[in-house]
């Protein structure tokens, strides 16, 4: 792929396992530019159906990925989780060919470390969807949640007796708390514009925003 002429950001991934593919055929479904390698000439020949930019190669030294063209990405993520030495040797040769952005697949705590001192940003998938379902098997006072990223969250949370009757503004949810509430659902009834003067009914089920650390705290105070 050579150097666009345009303002929309393309993508490189680096590594086709469950992470690698999912990740490239999501981007490529919405219309982006993605240039894809990977060892496997099955695996290419599969995702070659979302991109033409799909390459074959053994080698990930810093000279084949420029013969690639992966310095013309914006954003490249390496998905290589499993062989440490070559995820880290790989990542580093990106960084060298001046993409923007670089974002690392890990596996571990240790090896996040060494891609994060290099320059990479990390994710891990694997502990990430773990923390989720964990966080869904264990908790008893939301129905479900969307983490937006590592600090805020919007949750449905179940109104207590206690509330019933009672408005948001006499709780003073946003004020004690710092949330604010951007719906209330009962009986598969969902209502989108509401007021500080709403009083709670009972089987309300309130939408709300904000930090973890506010909705955790207000959470533990629905339990008391």
């Amino acid at each position: 792929m050579k150097k666009k002429q345009t303002s929309e950001v393309s993508y490189g991934v680096i590594g086709l396992g469950r992470f690698g593919t999912a990740l490239a055929m999501t981007l490529a479904k919405a219309d982006k530019e993605v240039i894809v390698i990977d060892r496997d000439e099955s695996k290419i020949k599969e995702i070659r159906q979302y991109t033409e930019y799909a390459f074959v190669s053994d080698n990930l030294s810093i000279e084949t990925l420029r013969e690639i063209g992966i310095q013309n990405c914006d954003v490249v993520i390496v998905c290589i989780g499993e062989k440490v030495d070559v995820s880290i040797l790989t990542t580093m040769s990106v960084l060298e060919l001046g993409v923007p952005r670089v974002i690392a697949k890990a596996i571990s705590q240790e090896q996040g470390a060494v891609l994060r001192r290099i320059g990479a940003e990390v994710v891990y998938p694997e502990m990430d969807m773990a923390l989720r379902l964990g966080k869904k098997l264990l908790s008893q006072s939301f129905f479900d949640y969307i983490s937006l990223d590592d600090s805020v969250e919007i949750r449905q949370l179940p109104v207590s007796s206690r509330m019933v009757g009672r408005s948001i503004e006499e709780l003073g949810i946003r004020r004690k708390y710092g949330l604010n509430i951007i719906a209330i659902e009962n009986n598969s009834c969902t209502n989108l514009e509401v007021m500080p003067d709403y009083q709670f009914r009972e089987g309300d089920v309130m939408v709300a925003i904000g930090k973890i650390d506010h909705l955790d705290g207000f959470e533990s105070a629905l339990r008391v």
